[in-house]
Order: structure tokens, then sequence, then C-alpha cells
């Protein structure tokens, strides 16, 4: 009895931290994947675990360092099981970014889901400071009545400084609107259009800091901005300003701000994340006054964790089951990129193998060269290149979100190049594989019809049109009669059906290039048998999937 073919393994994916249910449910119902809760995991179990899996998920309590990734990697570098990361949240300085990037593993965030909670709790803390909420409250615990002593400060006519535009910042921005506030922002990503249409000017950051009532940062953590605010830059506000961090905690220099407080140059602040969480008992802030405290809150309200847990687990199920890579990270897509629909990926990976078929020797320099539509498209059709092409040269996984710096890596430059036009096609991409100053190979492909599907177009110097599907055989001969029958009778021979045979000639006579495309892979002594014959000169196998 024929069973057909055996299912595939399913896919593990593993809960390192809590997760509200409503995404795990939907991981759950998702055929191939199979959830796995490790939330009161050690760090050995969780890391025996990720070897058998193709994804994990975590929080901020669990650090993917590349200690993890290598520990993962062991069997990450024979098999390529770990395929992704997923940050339940929008910061991810809890994953070592590079490692991951290395050993291919895309990593996910879910960036707008506590947009709003964030935003709410920067204005509660700025609130909170203005009205020194936390001093009245604990006055009228105390028994006491101090109406004349506790003042506040007004919002409405105060402007508020924004560093950092992204969603949080952006809305904080909005908000901020309502309550009558004149609006600065500071973010070398966005232009002068989008601030016009917010309703704000673009400042540089020093000018920031100095017209700024309140000063409130909204970006990520990174190497280069730790201590973005210091005691120059506090210094450099207004006497009786305000300064709220709801972003990361290492923006801010912790003992600067203690001592603006306790000076009286800073009027308040509200922090809710610290450069070490939990705040540790000997932290200059703690004795500090008129600064308001929250315990990293920011994405802490049901709604805001149930849009989390929804929006990553939807994530990583596109990730793993449509291999859709375009939210990722550490992928070379931009933001609202129309790269990532497949097609045009497709086409530079066939011609990356089609590159990699031809050329024995390794290059030291690819360009991928684009004529087309398609916006922000260069550095994804790179990739895929890289990828085409280095994919029957090296053994661990491959593949867009690490080809890039394999290629690197390995001394073979992927260079990119926009042009108007490359040929008579609308949409058409080039690599060129170059050897120093002298010898060049081309390849050249195109989307075509209705359904824009690849198409090879140029292999050298000669026109072709065949689909980058199967196995394809490229066959440079002389151009004399009798070619055709003569490749065909060994192929037959061999049982290797033929499913289509394109022939190009230049236009100056004297040679011919085959395409043909067959059933199957041919072994090596037919294709010996092809390139003795008299009439041929070289035969190149290509398989394209």
């Amino acid at each position: 009895m024929n069973e057909g073919p055996a299912a595939a393994d399913p896919k593990r994916v593993i809960i390192a931290d809590p997760l509200l249910p409503d995404g795990i449910q939907l991981l759950r119902d998702t055929d191939g994947l199979v959830v796995e809760d490790h939330t009161d995991s050690n760090r050995e179990t969780l890391a025996q675990a990720l070897k058998v899996a193709s994804a994990l998920i975590v929080r901020s309590r669990t650090k993917v360092d590349a200690s993890l990734v290598e520990q993962a990697g062991s069997l990450i570098q024979e098999t390529g099981l770990l395929e992704v990361i997923g940050r339940a949240g929008a910061g991810v300085d809890n994953i070592d970014m590079d490692a991951a990037t290395r050993a291919g593993i895309a990593v996910f965030n879910a960036p707008a889901a506590n947009t709003r909670s964030t935003a709410e709790l920067t204005f509660g803390l700025l609130l909170a400071a203005v009205r020194r909420l936390a001093e009245a409250d604990a006055s009228v615990r105390r028994g006491e009545w101090k109406r004349g002593q506790i003042r506040g400060i007004q919002l409405s006519g105060k402007t508020l400084g924004v560093i950092g535009l992204g969603r949080i910042g952006s809305a904080v921005a909005a908000r901020a609107r309502a309550f009558g506030m004149r609006i600065v922002a500071h973010d070398p990503f966005v232009d002068a259009q989008r601030a016009h249409d917010m309703g704000l000017d673009l400042v540089g950051i020093d000018k920031l800091l100095r017209k700024s009532d309140v000063v409130t940062l909204h970006v990520p953590l990174r190497d280069d901005n730790r201590g973005l605010i210091g005691r120059e830059q506090i210094a450099g506000m207004p006497p009786g300003s305000i300064l709220v961090n709801a972003a990361r905690g290492g923006l801010v220099d912790e003992s600067a701000l203690a001592e603006a407080l306790k000076s009286g140059h800073l009027a308040a602040a509200g922090i809710d994340v610290f450069e070490k969480e939990p705040l540790p008992a000997d932290s200059p802030l703690r004795e500090a006054p008129h600064i308001v405290f929250s315990p990293h809150l920011g994405a802490s309200t049901l709604e805001a964790q149930r849009e989390v847990s929804l929006q990553i687990a939807a994530t990583i199920r596109k990730a793993l089951v449509e291999k859709d890579l375009r939210q990722a990270l550490n992928a070379p897509f931009e933001t609202g990129s129309e790269s990532g629909d497949g097609s045009v990926l497709e086409l530079a990976r066939s011609l990356g193998r089609l590159l990699g078929a031809l050329d024995d020797a390794p290059p030291n320099r690819i360009e991928v060269r684009y004529a087309g539509p398609l916006k922000e498209v260069i550095r994804p059709l790179a990739a895929g290149a890289a990828v085409g092409f280095l994919e029957r040269r090296i053994q661990h996984p491959l593949n867009l979100v690490n080809a890039l710096s394999i290629a690197g890596e390995r001394g073979l430059e992927i260079a990119r190049v926009r042009a108007s036009a490359l040929s008579d096609y609308t949409n058409y991409v080039e690599l060129c594989a170059v050897h120093g100053s002298k010898r060049k190979v081309v390849v050249g492909g195109t989307l075509l019809g209705r359904r824009q599907e690849p198409r090879i177009v140029r292999v050298g110097s000669f026109r072709v049109d065949t689909e980058p599907h199967g196995t394809c055989l490229l066959i440079r001969n002389r151009d004399v009669p009798g070619v055709i029958g003569a490749v065909g009778t060994v192929l037959g021979e061999a049982n290797a059906n033929i499913a289509e045979y394109h022939l190009a000639r230049r236009r100056d006579g004297g040679q011919s290039l085959g395409v043909v495309r067959v059933d199957g892979e041919v072994p090596a002594r037919v294709l010996q048998e092809l390139c003795d014959l008299d009439m041929v000169e070289e035969v190149r196998q290509v398989a394209f999937d």
C-alpha cells in the first residue's frame, strides 16, 4: 500500500519568557508548528532545547548573547535549525544582533504593539513630575495639607523636545499637541516634509536641549548613543526644565541627572528605565529630589501585552511558514519595501546560482545592477544574489540575513549599482563577476508578463530566454549544423528528458549557446559525453531549484 510521502517534522517554537496566551494559541493553531514552554527552564536546559528548535521567543528577561547562540549553534552549523528569534516588545538590546546575523538567524520584534501604552506612560510620568503628584500623595497620607507648598508647572504653552520620532516619539508629540505644547524634535532619519506634516520643527540636538522646557527620549540604546544625555547636555538645558526617559536605561548619565536635580538646575524628572534593572540600592537617583520612578512599565498594560503577544506570534508564523523575512531587523529590507514579494529576489538568487555555475575561479567582486521601478530594492537584490552565488560553496546555513556578511568575510565584495537603463527591459537585474581588472562574467534576467515571472535573458554576450527552474545545461558550441541532433542523441540515450532547448547565436557567427532545460540532474559521465562531441566547446550544468 502506498502511504505517500512522509510528513515533514514540525518546527519547534521555544517560549523562553512569559507571553500572554493569545499569541501562543495562534502558533499552536498553525499546522507544522509545535510550541514548547521553557519559561521555567534554566539557561542550560534552554540551550539544549534550542538545538532542535526553529524559533525562540523572548521578552526582556532572557539574554540572547553570543554564548547562547553558540551553544545552540552546535547543531545550527550542521542543520540550520534555529531560523528566527522573536522579541516580544520593541527593544532588542538583550539580543546579540551580530551573533544572530553571523548564524543566519533572523531577529524580529513587535515595534508597534506597545506604542500607545508607552506614550501614555510617558505623559503619566511627565504629569506626575510637573505636578509633584508623588510628593503630594505622600503628604496627604501623612495627614498633611500642603496646598500652598506643593506648586507645579503648567504644560500648556511650554516647549516639548522629542528626541526620536519613531512610533512612540510621534505618539507622544501628538499627545503634547493636545496639551497645547509647542514641539521641537531631533531625528536624523526624518525629513523636513514629514516634520511639517506632524506640525513640529526639526532641530539639532543641542538646539533642542536649549529650547525645550521638557525633554523626552524615544530612541533605542546603541553603543554610539550610550550616555546620550550627560553632564554637558544637562548643563545645556534651561534651568527649571524637566527630563523624561521611558525609552532605554543607559541613554542618561544617572549620576549627572541626580546632581542636576539636587542642585535645582532641573526642576523634575520622570524615569521608567535604568542602566541597571532593578535599580541598585546605591543608585544616586534614589536620593535625588523631585523624581518620579516607575519600574520599566512602558508596555505593562493588558492591551499592550495582548497586542505584543499576537504581533510577535504572527510575525514568527509568517517567517517559519511563508519564509517572509521582510520585518526582520537584520535582513536587508527597508520599511515598506516592495522587494520582499518574492519574484525579484527569486530572480537575483537564480542569477547568483547561474553566475556561480559559470565561474570556477572565485571573483573578488560581484556587481549587482538593477534598472526598474521598484524602490529600496538594490540591497535585498545584492543579498539574494550573494545567497545564490555562495550556497554551493559553503557548508553552514546561508540566507538573506547573513549572505552579505559572509561574502565580506570571504573577501568577496558585493557592489550595488542602480541604473536608469541597462537593457530593453523595464525591470532588469544584471550580475557581473569581476576578476581583478580583467576577466568579467555577466548574466542578466528580468520579470516578464502580468505575473512578473523571472526569466534569464543574458548569459555572457548571448541573448537567451529561459525560466530559472529545474536543471539547465549551458552548451557553448561552434555554430555548425547537427549540434541539436547530436546533443539530443546523447541525452536521449541517457534517458534525460529535454523540457526546452533554446539556441542563441552571436550576430557575427562562429559560436552558439544552447540553453537546455532537462528533467532532473544529468550525471557527470553524460556531461563528459556532451563535452566530447566535436562541435561542443564547453558544458555547464545549473541547478536552479
